[in-house]
C-alpha cells in the first residue's frame, strides 16, 4: 500500500491503478471512497471482499458529470430536477440501471445509486477512469466511515493499493441515498440532503 499526497502526478497515478485492477482510498465531500473499475468484475469481486459481509448490498457508482452518468443509468425528468439542485452534493440516486453494468455491482438489482461528489480530487481521479468509479464508503462493513486517510488506511490498509491523503473530508457523513425507482421518493438513508429538500426540488 502506497499514501500519496493528493498532487495531479499522484491523482493520475492512482487512475492508472484502477484501470489497472487495482484498489484505491480516496478522498470524497462525504467520507473516504474505495474506489475501482466498475466494468471490471474481478475488482468489484475485490472489493466486496476487502469490506466483508456485504452480502446482497450494492455498490454506489461515483460520477465526474451527468453524461457519465447516462452511460449506466436510465435518468428520467425527475431524476434530472433533482441532480440539478443537488449535484454535484452529498446526495446519492437510486435509479433503474442500463445492462452494460455489470450485475454483480448492484448485487443483481436493476437500480444503481449514483452520485457526482462536489470534491476537487475526487472529481479528477473520477474524470481520469473516464467518468465513474465505484464509491462505497473505505471502512469494514459495520465499521465507522472514515473521515481521514489514516483512519480508512487502519481499517483497509494493505488490502489496497494507493491512499490518496487529500486531509479531512469537509462534511464527514455520509451522503442521504433517495430511491427514485417508484412514483414516491423514498428516502434510504438520511444524511446531509434531508427528504424536504428533494420535494422542494421538484
Amino acid at each position: 500500500m502506497l499514501v500519496l499526497k493528493t498532487t495531479v502526478d499522484n491523482i493520475r497515478e492512482a487512475s492508472k491503478v484502477i484501470k489497472n485492477g487495482g484498489l484505491v482510498i480516496y478522498p470524497t465531500d462525504t467520507v473516504y471512497g474505495l474506489g475501482c473499475d466498475p466494468f471490471n468484475i474481478v475488482a468489484v469481486e475485490r472489493v466486496f471482499k476487502v469490506k466483508g459481509e456485504r452480502k446482497e448490498k450494492p455498490l454506489p457508482i461515483l460520477a465526474s458529470d451527468l453524461e457519465s452518468i447516462k452511460k449506466i443509468t436510465h435518468i428520467n425528468e425527475r431524476a434530472r430536477k433533482i441532480a440539478e439542485r443537488h449535484w454535484p452534493g452529498a446526495l446519492t440516486l437510486v435509479v433503474p440501471k442500463k445492462p452494460v453494468l455489470p450485475n454483480i455491482v448492484t448485487c443483481g438489482l436493476a437500480s444503481v445509486g449514483v452520485r457526482i461528489p462536489n470534491h476537487t480530487v475526487a472529481i479528477q481521479l473520477i474524470s481520469l477512469c473516464d467518468g465513474l468509479l465505484v464509491g462505497t464508503s473505505a471502512n469494514k462493513t459495520g465499521e465507522k466511515p472514515p473521515r481521514t486517510a489514516q483512519e480508512a488506511a487502519k481499517q483497509l490498509g494493505e488490502q489496497v493499493d494507493i491512499v490518496l491523503n487529500g486531509g479531512p473530508t469537509p462534511l464527514g457523513e455520509e451522503s442521504s441515498i433517495v430511491d427514485l425507482t417508484s412514483m414516491k421518493p423514498k428516502i434510504l438513508r438520511e444524511g446531509p440532503v434531508k427528504l424536504k429538500d428533494i420535494l422542494n426540488a421538484l
